[in-house]
């Protein structure tokens, strides 16, 4: 058993002290994890990458939640949901601050077709995951621990309990159903 497994098992038990020794064992692997989700988001984004860890770390060990994971993989995982759940309000904050709420302003270009901000696309891709889990539970949760923490297939099959093969399908089919929707078509 690894001390995370450790700490995440006491913590589960009801030993509020655990969570606390738990963030210097997986702040480094958050805080990857969070720049690289942040490095694909608009340029001049204020959120910062040790912000998104010590939010999401927030909501996982608050006292609105109680520590019930399982094991690493399913900590992750819950990390993977809080960040994609802080980007998601921020986004949709930035989106009503706008002059114009829903609409952009955009420089006509007639030479080439307008593009939606990362910040449009990430609510696009909120949405679509929201229709996705409704018919697809699984492939959703794969999409959220590859799109959100970067897992590899492998690691995402790990954490979910599932073969890699069956996290590849999932995978596969939830970016063509996804592309689709956000398509519109």
């Amino acid at each position: 058993m690894t001390e995370v497994t450790r700490i995440l098992a006491a913590a589960k038990a009801g030993d509020r002290e655990a969570a606390a020794g738990l963030l210097p064992l997986v702040y480094e692997e958050l805080r990857k994890l969070a720049a690289a989700r942040l490095a694909q988001e608009t340029p001049g984004q204020t959120l910062q990458a040790t912000a998104l860890v010590h939010e999401a770390y927030l909501r996982l060990v608050g006292p609105a939640d109680q520590a019930q994971w399982d094991n690493r993989g399913h900590f992750f995982a819950a990390a993977a949901e809080a960040m994609r759940r802080i980007l998601i309000e921020a986004a949709r904050k930035k989106r009503g601050q706008e002059a114009g709420g829903r609409f952009v302003r955009q420089e006509l270009n007639l030479d080439q077709p307008a593009e939606l901000d990362r910040s449009q696309g990430l609510l696009a891709l909120d949405e679509a995951l929201e229709r996705l889990a409704e018919i697809e539970p699984r492939a959703t949760e794969v999409v959220k621990l590859r799109y959100f923490t970067g897992l590899t297939v492998a690691e995402a099959a790990a954490a979910l309990g599932i073969s890699p093969r069956t996290a590849d399908e999932d995978w596969a089919y939830a970016r063509a159903w996804l592309v689709t929707a956000i398509r519109g078509e």
